[in-house]
């Protein structure tokens, strides 16, 4: 059941949608069809999570859990391999890219320019040695007010690699990527199996790549302007539909850390032409 401070919350959010609680004893208003209220773009829409599933088994502020820097990377270099093509597939060169939750490594294509690389995080000194990075800023998205310190529509994509498991305010998070996103511009979320279990959501805990991968969809759906998001497990060329090509894949993807990313863009998808 959402408390009150959450239904305030989603309705300054979404004015077009807000109403006053009906008091006690109050006669039941006559329902609202859902049609004949349209939305601002950017604006959230609902909530997806409820308060058990944004919970976290380790409640210690995050700012202490990731202060000491963590200079690894948590996913084995068959799945960057994959993520680095896809970003040299969705940026375009020369773009102004944003990479929030990032690190000492945002595995953009070490060939292609960019006009700037934002960065955002928890640790500094992580974020301090990102090569790619021109500038970057510490918030703590779960708890400080969401709001980029960019101006509307300024970013061509923004990324979020093995860090969507963290967000307790999804909703907020993504309407605030869609805010500073330009029209055509692309929020390219990826994951794998792996991640702090405590401190992960309990709505992505216990799931699996596809429940996952929905719920990711869902956080997208959640937010006015998004196309309709696209899930990604193979990004080089179509996977071998024949039943050994099947096996195969299925191997591959349990042997190693198997490989997600959910793909939308803020009101239309760019047609690009080879």
């Amino acid at each position: 059941r959402a408390s009150r401070a959450s239904l305030e919350m989603f309705a300054s959010t979404t004015p077009a949608l807000a109403a006053p609680l009906r008091a006690r004893g109050q006669a039941p208003r006559a329902p609202r069809r859902a049609l004949t209220v349209a939305a601002a773009s950017g604006s959230i829409r609902r909530e997806v999570l409820d308060r058990s599933g944004r919970s976290k088994l380790n409640t210690v502020d995050d700012r202490n859990f990731y202060a000491m820097p963590r200079l690894c990377t948590h996913v084995d270099d068959a799945f960057l391999g994959q993520l680095t093509e896809l970003y040299r597939q969705k940026i375009p060169p020369g773009g102004r890219v944003f990479d929030i939750c990032s690190s000492w490594v945002s595995h953009l294509p070490a060939d292609v320019r960019y006009e700037e690389v934002v960065g955002h995080g928890m640790n500094a000194e992580e974020l301090q040695k990102n090569p790619r990075l021109d500038k970057f800023f510490v918030k703590n998205l779960n708890t400080e007010e969401i709001r980029f310190a960019a101006a509307d529509q300024s970013f061509d994509a923004v990324l979020c690699c093995v860090s969507v498991q963290y967000l307790q305010r999804p909703e907020e998070v993504f309407a605030e990527v869609f805010r500073v996103l330009k029209p055509g511009g692309c929020f390219i979320v990826s994951f794998s199996n792996r991640m702090f279990y405590e401190k992960a959501l309990a709505a992505w805990r216990d799931g699996t790549g596809y429940s996952r991968a929905q719920l990711v969809k869902e956080y997208f759906g959640a937010v006015e302007g998004f196309t309709k998001p696209e899930v990604i497990t193979q990004v080089n060329g179509a996977p071998d539909a024949s039943l050994l090509g099947k096996l195969q894949n299925f191997l591959k993807r349990t042997q190693g850390d198997p490989f997600y990313a959910v793909v939308a863009h803020r009101n239309f998808k760019p047609i690009v032409s080879d």
